[in-house]
């Protein structure tokens, strides 16, 4: 589903369900600006990890279900917006975890806000949903991963405001897996803290942020083109490495878990190259050219680090596609 088009829906629903995929966020283009355009973020949705929402018409708003709180809030900014409160019984099935790098604030205030969008035939499109949530401040990442899936770039944003555009997006090979290691124990930065943050980061060197574009540019999406995991692997952890360092005074070092640090480190002096943070963690990932290495490693780790409390992983590929979306139409009475 593009982000700039309205696709026509039937003019009464009785009911919309919603599942869309976490996603990665895979570092940084450009946190200079110079250009006029700050951030530009890479990002990949994946397979196994969701949000799932159904919304049937009510007589009153209603919500049940995880995050309650945060999803009558979306519903009443977007009814706001529209001049109406949305009479709609809102059911939060499953969830994305929050605070761990995966996108969850996005991709449940998406789906809420696109099934509300559909059931009261209100015409916006996938982006001004998300500007009316207040999501995508800084990164289009979720946005990318609710309307497309795979493999994506953003552009940043731009002076006048809004959600960063997609610029590029492919699907990821599909052979490839990532190792996702989880901290139980531990959240990422987020709300005034990760606020905070940014404003007291020193500033970006210039040469450094056109160094990455160069990489995305060069680097990183040729591999993706062409299955090269070897490639994409080296780009992307040198990404990694430049942001995670420019990171590491707000989070405590190049990862946010000390616990998921020791086993991404382990793995680099294994040769593993394609190593990072998903945004402020404390979720770490891997890069793998099949299911077999991944595997392999994912065994390792658990037999290297079994005594660390809270450490956990999972294997998952890349999401093929955006949200699914079910319209139920009105039956006539």
């Amino acid at each position: 589903m593009d982000p700039e088009v309205t696709l026509e829906t039937p003019a009464a629903l009785d009911a919309v369900a919603v599942e869309t995929p976490a996603r990665l966020h895979m570092g940084f283009v450009d946190l200079h600006g110079g250009l006029g355009r700050r951030f530009g973020s890479l990002g990949l949705a994946i397979g196994g990890i969701a949000t799932r929402v159904q919304e049937d018409r009510a007589p009153s708003l209603a919500v049940e279900g995880p995050e309650a709180e945060r999803v009558n809030r979306v519903a009443r900014e977007l009814g706001s917006a529209m001049g109406e409160v949305p009479r709609a019984r809102i059911r939060v099935e499953k969830t994305i975890p929050p605070h761990v790098g995966l996108g969850s604030g996005t991709q449940l205030a998406l789906a809420v806000g696109e099934a509300l969008n559909r059931l009261f035939d209100w015409g916006l499109t996938a982006a001004e949903v998300a500007g009316i949530a207040d999501r995508g401040a800084r990164s289009g990442t979720g946005l990318g991963a609710f309307c497309n899936g795979g493999f994506f770039v953003d552009g940043g944003k731009g002076p006048e405001g809004g959600v960063p555009p997609v610029v590029a997006q492919d699907a990821f090979p599909e052979p490839w897996r990532v190792l996702l290691v989880f901290d139980k124990a531990g959240q990422g930065l987020h709300g005034e803290a990760e606020q905070e943050a940014f404003r007291s980061l020193p500033p970006f060197p210039e040469a450094e942020a056109a160094h990455l574009a160069r990489l995305v540019l060069m680097r990183i999406l040729p591999a993706v083109k062409e299955w090269d995991i070897h490639g994409f692997g080296q780009g992307l952890g040198e990404l990694q490495a430049v942001i995670g360092d420019h990171f590491a005074p707000a989070q405590g070092g190049r990862f946010t878990s000390p616990r998921v640090a020791e086993v991404m480190e382990w793995l680099q002096r294994q040769g593993v190259a394609g190593v990072g943070q998903s945004s402020w963690g404390p979720t770490g990932f891997a890069v793998f050219g099949d299911a077999r290495q991944a595997a392999r490693y994912q065994q390792a780790v658990h037999d290297r680090f079994r005594e660390r409390t809270g450490l956990q992983t999972a294997i998952v590929g890349g999401a093929r596609s955006g949200a699914r979306i079910r319209e139920f139409p009105r039956e006539d009475p």
